[in-house]
Parts: C-alpha cells; structure tokens; sequence
C-alpha cells in the first residue's frame, strides 16, 4: 500500500513537471515565431503574465 502512495505521488510530481516544460516551450515558441511577431508588433499586445513560480519569498519589489 505505501509503495502504491508513492508511485501515485511520483507520478503527480512528473506530470506537474512535464507541464510546466510544454507550457513555457509553447509560450516561448509563439513569441518568438514570425506569426508572433508580427501580432506583437502589429497590434502592440505585450502580456508579461506573472507566473507564481516568479514570485520568491525574498523578493520585496
């Protein structure tokens, strides 16, 4: 029973990790791509969403 826990939570911590990969190489792949580009010069539109993994607990700004 403990070792099924274990692999349960191995597993959540992997797919929590896998997420984080694909979504930051998403979002670096569309705005860094031509079409990307274009948007952010045409329309002006520059969304520096905040991330709570940006966020230290020493940061004070």
């Amino acid at each position: 029973m403990g070792s099924f826990v274990l692999s349960i939570i191995l597993w959540i911590v992997g797919l929590f990790i896998m997420y984080l990969v694909i979504t930051t190489a998403v979002k670096d792949g569309i705005n860094k791509s031509i079409v990307g580009q274009f948007i952010e010069k045409k329309y002006g539109i520059k969304v520096d969403k905040k991330s709570f993994l940006d966020s230290d607990l020493d940061n004070d700004k």
